[in-house]
């Protein structure tokens, strides 16, 4: 990689800036001070100091697991909440994308990855990689209730707006409050939709798994990489 182009991606300065402190000798590659933005340079073999500081850059692909705390926006740009990057501590945050976005109020397992192709495999329906979630509801439902719900998640639910039904899904039933939900899809706002079309609310939603990942081993707001193994199953 080009030495100016390392620095700008380690930094998030701009090709132009980095040029700058390189010409005011700023910058070293393996203890030497180097002033040719065209040196290529190693990104995990080469030593890049700025100022006497590391700097470094992703070396390939990198795929993350976050457990999701409340409170935290799925997005890259700021806005009312902190955001899930903030609870992540690795170089070029700006390249990771999401992999099924979780409103602020949902918890649980959250993918990251600056590999687009990949996070197109890990959401498309097509792929069929099942998302679990727990969820509480507002008000109680007895066993009719129940079994109306189940048969219907089952079928497909048209919800309002939507020109397709819901693929058929999974919904068990822990107790009159309490439910699993397993898709495999992942439409807008859909788990929270799918019970309000019958008549109830989700107050509390929890993503406990995606395809063949879960949270075991991870407190709120902690955070891994993949395993390559986990990575080529999807």
């Amino acid at each position: 990689m080009r030495l100016d182009k390392f620095i700008s991606k380690a930094t998030e300065l701009s090709r132009k800036e980095s040029k700058k402190i390189m010409h005011a000798g700023e910058i070293t590659v393996n203890d030497q001070v180097v002033k040719d933005p065209g040196l290529h340079v190693d990104v995990v073999n080469d030593d890049v100091m700025w100022a006497g500081e590391p700097l470094s850059v992703a070396a390939g692909n990198r795929y993350i697991l976050l457990y999701k705390p409340e409170g935290f926006e799925c997005t890259l740009k700021v806005k009312e909440y902190p955001i899930v990057t903030e609870l992540i501590a690795v170089p070029e945050l700006g390249s990771l994308r999401i992999a099924g976005r979780l409103d602020v109020d949902t918890t649980g397992a959250l993918l990251m990855s600056d590999d687009g192709g990949w996070l197109h495999r890990v959401t498309s329906p097509k792929h069929e990689h099942a998302k679990v979630y727990e969820l509480t509801l507002a008000d109680a439902m007895d066993s009719d209730a129940q079994e109306k719900a189940v048969k219907k998640v089952a079928e497909g639910i048209l919800l309002e707006g939507d020109y397709e039904p819901t693929k058929p899904a999974i919904l068990e039933f822990i107790d009159e409050k309490h439910a699993r939900l397993t898709l495999e899809q992942g439409k807008y706002h859909q788990v929270k939709r799918m019970m309000g079309y019958f008549g109830n609310r989700v107050t509390e939603l929890h993503r406990a798994s995606i395809g063949h990942i879960n949270l075991e081993g991870l407190e709120k707001g902690d955070s891994r990489f993949l395993t390559p193994e986990e990575v080529a199953k999807f």
